[in-house]
């Protein structure tokens, strides 16, 4: 919930927001990033609610109907503060699918093993290589904090890649 809870904060953090308008955020941007995918919104909104993190007001503007939307309230902004700073200095080793494959990878003949560890390899120099059309192509990115995580994303990539290729010469 920590993961969620920072999340749903810090989007509200950025401004109020409706329920549809976090989820569009959520799959459009941070997803891609953050590994994070909330099913449902709604019940991890009414948990912040219950604690007093979140508040709902209606709004209506012009024709459109009336909307539910989120607000941050005092004692949420200071959750999210507390929640970012405790983040920031989370050490948890990161996982990688990878790794459990590693440990059994003597049960696999060297053969096939070579063969699949190429194939993410170039499945890893493909992905590096759209990240970094994606940082070229948007020098200019809004907020700043997207070209961040893409250039953190991009030399992660790097990282397994050479870990790989280092692999494949001793096996």
């Amino acid at each position: 919930m920590i993961e969620s809870e920072l999340l749903l904060l810090g989007l509200l953090r950025e401004s109020p927001k409706h329920g549809y308008e976090i989820k569009t955020k959520i799959r459009q941007i941070l997803s891609l990033f953050a590994g994070v995918e909330l099913k449902s919104i709604y019940y991890p909104l009414r948990l912040l609610e219950k604690k007093g993190l979140v508040v709902k007001r209606v709004s209506k503007t012009g024709r459109r109907p009336a909307r539910i939307v989120y607000c941050l309230t005092p004692i949420g902004k200071a959750r999210f503060d507390e929640l970012l700073a405790h983040s920031i200095l989370d050490f948890r080793r990161p996982q990688f699918s990878l790794d459990l494959s590693l440990y059994f990878l003597p049960f696999m003949p060297p053969v096939i093993a070579r063969r699949r560890l190429r194939a993410r390899l170039l499945i890893l120099n493909k992905l590096s290589g759209e990240l970094e059309e994606m940082i070229s192509r948007r020098l200019d990115m809004q907020p700043v904090s997207l070209s961040h995580i893409l250039k953190h994303n991009l030399n992660m990539l790097r990282a397994e890649s050479s870990f790989i290729s280092g692999l494949l010469e001793n096996i």
